[in-house]
């Protein structure tokens, strides 16, 4: 009787560890950050700055009061512009897409208003509400509106109607299909066009102080800028870099508390 030989036994292959997405991003940027260091350093030209140049002033500014100061006044145009873009975009554009006799009224303004540079309308806004905050605001907020305004548009359109005719047979009222049809198939066009208007924001921000009283973040660049002080001039655009960074991430963490099912679907 002939015993079987037993199957060799597969060996386990070693699996190396793998770096986490946020590992990646890190190393990325410290990589770009020590490229950007050695050519500056090597070049040693007083125009290109490098990083560690860059902290140095950065360090220097916030002891004295400056960039905060400045950051501050630029915070309030941002925050008063995006806030009134989101108040106003998003009930236009759930009106816009609800009532067919408002979008044919409507279209052809916003159509008019969206195409248009909106830095072609300062000299209008500065002579309609002056130099001061007001015109800025102004500005921002026709930066940040139509991104939220043609999302929401667009996301309310865009629901489904199976859905819709799913909720008319269980005799569902209108506010009940807002409520659970169409706001949350919507949510995911406005968090996408908060997250536009924000970049659009900070352009609109530092477009407003250029070109109106030169104050906030843009007076520091101009100033900076007419005398060749890179190393200051680099540290409000950093600044505004991280504050677009910043406000992104959090709309990130407020799209996962109002809208989690978002982020199940992506991970599967």
């Amino acid at each position: 009787m002939r015993v079987a030989a037993a199957a060799p036994a597969q060996r386990r292959v070693p699996t190396r560890p793998r770096m986490t997405p946020a590992a990646i991003r890190w190393l990325s940027v410290a990589v770009g950050l020590g490229a950007w260091e050695a050519y500056g350093r090597l070049l040693g030209s007083p125009i290109f700055t490098y990083p560690s140049a860059i902290a140095r002033a950065a360090v220097a500014l916030v002891q004295t009061g400056e960039l905060q100061f400045y950051l501050q006044a630029s915070l309030v145009v941002l925050s008063l512009g995006l806030l009134l873009a989101v108040a106003a975009g998003i009930p236009l554009g759930v009106a816009v897409a609800r009532w067919p006799l408002l979008e044919h009224v409507t279209d052809p303004y916003i159509s008019a208003l969206y195409a248009t540079p909106t830095v072609a309308l300062i000299p209008i806004l500065v002579l309609w509400l002056g130099f001061q905050t007001q015109a800025k605001v102004a500005l921002v907020f026709l930066f940040c509106v139509f991104p939220i305004l043609i999302n929401t548009y667009q996301g309310v359109r865009s629901v489904d109607r199976r859905l819709l005719e799913v909720a008319r047979a269980f005799c569902s009222t209108e506010w009940a299909t807002w409520r659970d049809v169409i706001l949350p198939s919507a949510l995911p066009f406005i968090l996408a066009g908060i997250r536009l208007a924000i970049g659009r924001g900070l352009v609109g921000m530092v477009v407003a102080e250029f070109y109106t009283s030169i104050t906030g973040l843009g007076y520091m660049i101009v100033q900076y800028a007419n005398t060749f002080r890179t190393d200051r001039l680099f540290v409000p655009i950093v600044v505004l870099m991280g504050m677009g960074v910043g406000l992104t991430g959090l709309l990130k963490r407020l799209e996962r508390r109002i809208a989690p099912w978002m982020h199940v679907l992506r991970e599967e």
